[in-house]
């Protein structure tokens, strides 16, 4: 007996509300812009230089306490947070502790976070200290320009392979919900204000990947049917695509969000941040594929050719391999 999500008679209008799915779209991508510009992101520590220090203790995170102890140093602007985990026990309590880099200097001196650790052991003498990250400003200028080379090159690459691929209107539909992906992910980033690291465009380039793979299932089907069904109109035919390819994309997406809601809960603090980014990426990536990239294909239209005698003998895709 074989599980079948979506029945085979399933014939479910995805235009019916197009209006509707891509004028939310497009407000949600306005507001994101805004919400970006307004609050800007939280940057960690490999995009505005300075060092993080992670901190461990069998007494309970005392913030006010780290900034007085800290205070003397006299080391700028000091964040102090208290990192909160499930997976924690009782008697492990940790905070991270950012200190941007000083002036003059590349990094912050060994001598200084040295200094940093006597100060904090005078609140907690037994604390320990399982991690120091230092990056220097001129490298996080250098990562930031790469990040963005990065994500840009990577949609550029794959605009040209949709063109090969297919034809020039879906690679425009592709890419539009690409960046639709990547402006409504960094839009929450900056809401939340969650870190906003190097891991993160990691977590962007992974969402690109996994949203035009899951694009691609749905161009290549629709592809193949615009051969098939050549006197049905391009929205019946899509319609037909989108509801022939539904099983296996609900069920790719499904499997994927269980994997990373685990690791989500259960891989701690430190790769949490990636794994939301992937989260998130994976419902908006499924959603823009669906209701971004064939609206945008609709919209351009795709020029099937009738000039032949006989309007079932064929399209401009009748040469094509699938």
């Amino acid at each position: 007996m074989r599980l079948r999500l979506i029945p085979d008679e399933t014939n479910i209008d995805f235009f019916k509300h197009a209006r509707l799915t891509f004028g939310a779209s497009v407000v949600a991508m306005v507001l994101s812009l805004g919400i970006w510009f307004a609050m800007g992101l939280n940057f960690g520590i490999d995009f505005l230089g300075g060092t993080t220090i992670r901190t461990e203790s069998t007494e309970p995170v005392d913030v006010g306490a780290y900034r007085a102890a800290l205070e003397a140093l006299d080391l700028g602007d000091v964040s102090i947070t208290e990192v909160f985990d499930p997976t924690f026990g009782p008697d492990e309590n940790v905070a991270m502790i950012r200190i941007q880099a000083q002036d003059g200097e590349e990094s912050v001196t060994p001598e200084t976070i040295t200094a940093v650790q006597d100060a904090l052991r005078t609140v907690y003498p037994a604390m320990q200290f399982p991690s120091v990250e230092s990056v220097g400003p001129k490298v996080s200028g250098e990562l930031i320009q790469t990040a963005i080379l990065a994500v840009l090159a990577s949609l550029a690459a794959i605009l040209v392979y949709i063109w090969l691929r297919f034809e020039w209107q879906f690679s425009v539909g592709a890419v539009a919900a690409l960046v639709h992906d990547i402006v409504l992910t960094i839009g929450l980033f900056s809401l939340l204000q969650i870190r906003f690291d190097l891991a993160t465009i990691a977590a962007l380039l992974t969402i690109v990947g996994y949203s035009i793979n899951d694009t691609v299932v749905i161009f290549d089907r629709l592809r193949e049917n615009l051969i098939k069904y050549k006197t049905r109109g391009l929205q019946d035919v899509m319609n037909l695509s989108a509801n022939e390819t539904l099983s296996r994309t609900l069920m790719t997406s499904g499997t994927t969000l269980l994997a990373l809601l685990a690791l989500m809960v259960l891989g701690g603090d430190v790769i949490r941040g990636f794994v939301f980014a992937i989260f998130w990426g994976v419902i908006v990536g499924t959603y823009s594929s669906i209701f971004v990239a064939k609206n945008i294909v609709l919209m351009i239209g795709v020029k099937r050719d009738w000039s032949k005698p006989d309007q079932k003998s064929g399209t401009q895709f009748s040469n094509i391999d699938a």
